[in-house]
């Protein structure tokens, strides 16, 4: 079987839009891997994949799926709009009912602008309810489903679950090690470029709830929060990722007229 000579400069790859950034990793992430946000509360995880999404619609014409099992609609599009987002400019698509998802399907298909499909948080709690199956594995389940429709039944380019850890309290694990390799492979299947918002301990031990997630996934995008002379300062740094040459250095984060941007600071990786 002949190999197939493929050049570094033809992988795809996914912006960030985070200025100073995407120039570290050879123009992005690579399209469809697993990444792993980790960072401690506060340290802007959310946001982050939020303006990936948002920018990569605008300006890419690309259809992402936010699924929030912390927060609702109004909640999260509040949070973007204070952050002065301008979400006039992009079709966002609220899912709150899941037995209307096929309606939703066809508003992205006929969409002529870039698509945000947020799931809100009510219809994946009707969902499992309405299952009427066994508590383990319906939210996983669910969310699996969804990605898998949107994708085979539309298009669909990047997906954001937040978070992990919320999803671990709704899901009891028998055997986290063999059930987590499962999900990761699922969403890496459907060759969607996944974030997944995971919420590190605050003594930041580790990057994961069961570390597992570390190596199961194909990147991971670390964010810190720390006090420094009554300032909150955010960092940002590469921890890994996988076919790309990074820059490993720690970043300062900072956040202003609906841009987040990556400032060489000097500092050494804090990992």
């Amino acid at each position: 079987m002949t190999q197939p000579n493929i050049n570094k400069n033809e992988i795809s790859r996914i912006k960030t839009y985070v200025e100073g950034f995407d120039e570290v990793m050879q123009g992005g992430i690579p399209e469809g891997s697993v990444i792993l946000l980790a960072g401690t509360s506060g340290s802007m995880k959310s946001s982050f994949a939020f303006s990936t999404m948002f920018y990569n619609t605008l300006l890419e014409g690309k259809t992402c799926l936010y699924i929030s099992l912390e927060q609702s609609f109004w909640s999260l599009v509040n949070h973007a709009v204070n952050l002065d987002f301008d979400m006039s400019k992009i079709n966002t698509v609220i899912v709150s009912d899941v037995s209307r998802v096929d309606e939703k399907i066809r508003e992205v298909n006929s969409s002529k602008k870039g698509n945000l499909v947020v799931v809100d948080l009510g219809a994946l709690r009707r969902e499992v309810k309405d299952t009427k199956i066994g508590e383990q594995g319906d939210w996983i389940n669910v969310i699996k489903n969804l990605i898998r429709k949107f994708k085979t039944q539309s298009k669909l380019d990047i997906f954001t679950l937040d978070s992990l850890s919320a999803l671990y309290i709704l899901s009891r694990f028998e055997n986290p090690r063999a059930e987590l390799f499962h999900i990761f492979e699922s969403f890496r299947e459907q060759k969607v470029t996944s974030f997944l918002i995971s919420e590190m301990p605050l003594d930041k031990s580790r990057y994961s709830e069961y570390g597992v997630e570390d190596y199961l996934s194909d990147g991971i995008i670390y964010l810190e929060r720390t006090e420094q002379y009554r300032k909150v300062i955010r960092s940002l740094q590469v921890i890994k990722m996988r076919a790309t040459n990074c820059d490993l250095n720690m970043y300062t984060l900072e956040f202003s007229n609906s841009k987040f941007k990556a400032l060489y600071g000097g500092q050494a990786p804090l990992v």
